[in-house]
């Protein structure tokens, strides 16, 4: 076979949905020798996308390409929008040069040719249940766009059996279309240890977390949160059961990585943190380089992840792999994947959280538990898993 993949998000800094795709494909190039892939990316920059190639490990690998189609095909600009990339210069790519199956996410290219194979992957659909916390062009778009695009595919991949039951129920569709292929952490997210580090002491690894704090401007002592800000990440009731333990423990700091340009930012974090007076006490170091996230992640006394609502949550066993104690909303994803190796609280419920943040920080039998609970978890989830089910997806939608 011919097998397109989108990988646009790659090298965008775009957390989750970046790393999905990254991971499969670096594994596909693992599994598979046999089918013929084309990687699709409106990167031009040569540079970027030789770090793409080496970061994917597939240098040598003569059945991958990078192909780079620019979003901007026409003298008069006509494909800078991303949506025009997606419904026409794709499209046109592809009826000159057809491909079996191809793999995006979400929105499928419209016009393509009938004996192409579409894949989708959705990794939440959380704007049809928090449709007030999207902003309405977003919403319109994926509301008239995500039905249409799920009736043309073949397949579609759901990253948690929570997702696939979801869109099941709510789109009405038929259970066979849907497959599921876990999420997981990278294989080389880990804090490479004296042993394998070269012999320099500069390299040794207590220094190496010592650069890594300096380098984000990370505090002695902080409870962490990694992802987007957008608004059904409820980082707000985060920052305000900070706010009530604070005092009880002055020298723990909330650290809240992500970037505060990013799309549909919470405009409620900064007001929560005016409100509590917590300018002083809370760090945005911004968007954290892959290489140095399980440094960030180790530093940490506490991991957070308050969420309204999930896909899956790859933060939740990145901070488990680093040994890190871990509290979660109790939502059913987050059951799905952290089993009983995470401390629950209810979202709707201010003083649960913050009694159980102050718990977490104050109570070593019950932080020792949950590491090492949390670090057997994290190897029921595989990339290579995932990457044979996703072969296998599209072995059989070829085969209809």
């Amino acid at each position: 076979m011919i097998i397109g993949i989108d990988i646009r998000n790659i090298g965008k800094k775009r957390t989750g949905d970046e790393a999905v795709f990254f991971n499969l494909v670096k594994n596909l190039g693992k599994i598979d020798n046999v089918n013929n892939y084309k990687l699709f990316t409106d990167i031009q920059d040569a540079g970027i996308l030789i770090d793409i190639t080496n970061r994917l490990g597939i240098g040598d690998k003569e059945n991958f390409e990078i192909v780079s189609l620019s979003l901007n095909p026409s003298p008069k600009g006509r494909g800078r929008n991303r949506f025009v990339w997606n419904f026409w210069t794709l499209p046109k790519y592809l009826r000159k040069n057809p491909v079996d199956v191809y793999h995006t996410q979400y929105i499928t290219p419209f016009f393509m040719p009938k004996k192409v194979k579409i894949i989708t992957t959705i990794h939440d659909i959380s704007f049809n249940f928090y449709p007030q916390l999207i902003k309405f062009a977003d919403l319109f778009f994926l509301k008239l766009l995500i039905p249409l695009s799920l009736k043309r595919a073949d397949k579609i991949i759901a990253v948690s059996e929570f997702t696939r039951s979801e869109i099941i129920k709510y789109y009405k569709i038929n259970d066979k279309k849907v497959v599921c292929a876990y999420n997981a952490i990278s294989e080389d997210f880990s804090i490479p240890t004296t042993d394998n580090l070269p012999a320099s002491p500069k390299f040794q690894r207590g220094e190496q977390l010592t650069t890594i704090r300096e380098k984000y401007n990370l505090p002695e002592n902080y409870i962490l949160y990694v992802g987007t800000m957008q608004p059904r990440k409820n980082i707000p009731l985060l920052i305000k059961a900070y706010a009530k333990i604070k005092n009880k423990l002055p020298d723990i700091k909330l650290v809240l990585a992500g970037d505060k340009e990013s799309h549909n930012f919470d405009k409620n974090i900064e007001i929560e943190i005016s409100k509590n007076n917590l300018k002083n006490d809370i760090v945005f170091p911004g968007y954290i380089e892959q290489k140095d996230l399980p440094y960030v992640f180790r530093l940490a006394k506490l991991f957070a992840f308050p969420s309204l609502y999930e896909g899956f949550g790859i933060p939740i066993l990145e901070a488990m792999s680093q040994k890190v104690p871990v509290i979660i909303s109790d939502i059913p994803v987050h059951r799905e994947v952290a089993g009983d190796t995470a401390l629950y609280f209810d979202p709707a419920n201010l003083d649960d959280f913050a009694n159980k943040i102050y718990n977490i920080l104050t109570d070593e039998k019950l932080r020792n538990k949950l590491i090492n609970s949390g670090a057997s978890r994290v190897n029921f989830f595989s990339w290579r898993k995932s990457a044979e089910k996703l072969l296998a997806t599209y072995n059989s939608a070829t085969q209809y």
